[in-house]
């Protein structure tokens, strides 16, 4: 089980290895409170092609992204898919729904 600076470090290093050309033209804030041991509240600024990690709240998202830290890793280590975790309830969002749905495909 991955403590909460190591769940930020993971998805920063698959923020790097993202293809910056699916991010283009998507400028918005994606925030992540984490819940459980090892849970917390961080966001993503992304930037027409550039993401950014801040370990903090954000004032006003563009979208909340609600969910347990151990789903929150197995989503990133690939064993729960983001949709299913969604339609399980595990996964809750508030915000631009049609932010969500390109989540997966920018960090994929």
């Amino acid at each position: 089980m991955a403590d909460f600076k190591d769940l930020v470090s993971n998805l920063n290093s698959k923020i790097e290895a993202a293809d910056p050309e699916k991010m283009k033209g998507v400028s918005a804030v994606y925030q992540f409170d984490l819940s459980g041991d090892n849970g917390g509240v961080f966001h993503v600024n992304i930037d027409d092609g550039k993401a950014t990690v801040v370990e903090e709240a954000h004032d006003s998202p563009n979208i909340t992204i609600s969910m347990a830290a151990d789903d929150f890793e197995a989503m990133l280590d690939g064993k729960l898919n983001a949709t299913s975790a969604f339609m399980a309830g595990k996964l809750k969002v508030k915000g631009d729904m049609s932010l969500a749905m390109k989540l997966q495909s920018l960090l994929g």
